[in-house]
């Protein structure tokens, strides 16, 4: 898995722990689920921030929002309980695993980096 991935990847269970906590507190109104959340949000913050300085939004947006689907679609099903109400739904989740990896597939390093060296030049 590449360094880029990796920070996506990161981002991505933070974000499952952040919106977890948030979940909670919305039932318990316990003040520390509520921290735990803005911490949390904090960290995938960072992690959004080095993703960008190596690529595009475009990339790291689309790979973001496949990956933390998945990922907190699978954590909802085995921690919380949670379903989808229909099986065409998780067809859905299999074709976010297919978007990955066409995302993923033939990128183009040196342009993006071009692009950003570009747009940094302005």
């Amino acid at each position: 898995m590449s360094t880029q991935i990796n920070k996506i990847f990161l981002m991505s269970f933070i974000e499952i722990i952040g919106d977890f906590s948030y979940k909670y507190f919305a039932y318990t109104n316990k003040i520390k689920y509520l921290l735990a959340g803005f911490i949390s949000y904090i960290g995938v913050q960072f992690f959004l921030i080095q993703s960008l300085k190596n690529s595009s939004v475009l990339y790291v947006n689309g790979i973001w929002d496949g990956m933390s689907g998945l990922l907190e679609s699978i954590a909802s099903i085995i921690f919380l309980g949670e379903k989808l109400t229909d099986t065409t739904q998780y067809l859905g989740l299999i074709f976010i695993i297919f978007g990955i990896v066409l995302l993923k597939s033939n990128r183009d390093e040196t342009y993006i980096n071009k692009q950003i060296k570009k747009h940094n030049n302005k």
